[in-house]
């Protein structure tokens, strides 16, 4: 691998209202330059099933603009190549077949030169069509829900390549900037909720998903959430105190996981002379006590919770309590790439570090709102049909892009999985 820049990459500035070809610009150059520290056998491996290489993640952005945009909508528009329909369509059942998820990482064709052509083929249309005359808002919605994908996965580029890098035995780093400004401790603080009627959802002429929608009212009973997202140190504590050996601390199913997994700490964790420290962008690191847990399951962090003598917050909880929180955190172009952003103390009320450094695992399985209705024809398969054996997360991380959150933004992920940047905040009941 090349060796790692020592400065961090300037990724495009988007401006809040920029204009739609600026945007569409400024977003897929995001994704080429988070490839800058990365050789092309880098961008060709695939570490595990259920990451992606790099160029996987490269040419399937560009797939979704070709084919839900250029390719129906654009009279005359010549597809790339035609055997690319299939090769990066990732669960559209409605395209087409698709090339099996876990063998990405065996298709040492087409080049990564060759997706960088497909990317510029394919841009060079976009930018055409995006110049045009107004588009009509059917056009326009898909472009917008395009861009909001691939910054999706310009997280996915970065958490994939975390776990390729943490399978070298080098551990070598993606970008070295260690250290990092560290987080001072803080006092967690409980911030009570009463009990009443709410609205959660988005609502309003902004993007949103699909399954942010429709807006509806929900009752909440009284509870107080955490101030600050649980730490590193607070996890250390629960490991001293047995918290990997105790079974009653786990859901049966988490215990099986903890079993079949050999989980002793969170992931990427190795204890050296004593001391904890994990694997980062950056390479292997000591760990800061005082930086938001990342990189724990759902079972972890429900296992941490009881431990606690508290839970998970739901997700409605958590996006009530958010709600007023300015929409502001360590995201993707703070370029720290990891959850250790300096923060003030907050304001009484306001959660602290709600926005970005990590995704908070809530209580809620991912489910459809009531009302919920798929979109039609194939980007209806976006989100719908994946509302059945998940848990929902909150927040967004320090790999996300900062025009890519929003307090009712719902991520999803399996109970069991831990190669994303997921945390928690604690919550209790009020009597």
């Amino acid at each position: 691998m090349d060796a790692a820049p020592d400065a961090k990459m300037a990724l495009p500035q988007l401006a809040p209202r920029a204009a739609p070809s600026d945007r569409y610009r400024s977003i897929r150059r995001t994704s080429l330059t988070l490839t800058t520290p990365l050789s092309a056998e880098d961008c060709a491996i695939q570490s595990m099933a259920d990451a992606s290489p790099v160029k996987w993640h490269l040419a399937h952005t560009t797939w979704f603009f070709e084919t839900f945009v250029l390719a129906p909508h654009v009279p005359g528009y010549r597809p790339f190549d035609a055997a690319y329909r299939r090769l990066f369509n990732s669960y559209y059942n409605t395209v087409g077949d698709r090339h099996p998820r876990p063998e990405r990482g065996m298709l040492s064709r087409p080049s990564l030169e060759q997706v960088r052509a497909y990317r510029h083929h394919v841009d060079q249309a976009m930018l055409e069509l995006l110049g045009s005359a107004q588009l009509p808002p059917a056009i326009d919605a898909l472009i917008t829900l395009g861009l909001h994908h691939e910054q999706q996965h310009q997280e996915l580029i970065l958490t994939d390549v975390k776990h390729l890098l943490s399978r070298n035995p080098e551990l070598p780093a993606y970008q070295k900037l260690w250290p990092l400004t560290r987080i001072c401790a803080r006092e967690r603080r409980w911030i009570p909720h009463d009990a009443g009627v709410r609205e959660i959802g988005c609502a309003g002429s902004d993007f949103s998903f699909d399954n942010e929608t429709p807006r509806h009212r929900v009752w909440l009973n009284a509870f107080q959430i955490a101030s600050h997202p649980v730490t590193h140190g607070d996890f250390i504590e629960f490991i001293d105190d047995g918290g990997y050996r105790r079974p009653e601390l786990w859901l049966s199913a988490g215990w099986d996981a903890l079993q079949s997994g050999h989980w002793q700490a969170p992931h990427y964790w190795d204890l050296r002379s004593g001391s904890w420290h994990a694997f980062t962008l950056h390479g292997e690191m000591p760990v800061d006590p005082h930086a938001p847990i990342c990189h724990v399951s759902f079972y972890e962090a429900e296992a941490f919770a009881r431990w606690a003598n508290a839970r998970l917050p739901t997700e409605a909880e958590w996006e009530i309590a958010a709600r007023d929180t300015p929409m502001t955190g360590n995201f993707l172009e703070s370029g720290a790439l990891h959850p250790l952003a300096a923060r003030e103390a907050t304001t009484d009320g306001v959660l602290a570090q709600a926005f970005g450094d990590v995704w908070e695992w809530t209580r809620s399985d991912y489910s459809p709102y009531p009302g919920f209705r798929p979109a039609a024809g194939a980007v209806g398969e976006y989100n719908g049909k994946f509302m059945s054996g998940q848990y929902v997360l909150r927040g967004g991380s320090c790999l996300t892009p900062a025009s890519h959150i929003r307090a009712t933004y719902r991520n999803f992920f399996p109970p069991q999985a831990r190669w994303q940047f997921s945390g928690l905040r604690l919550a209790r009941d009020l009597d």
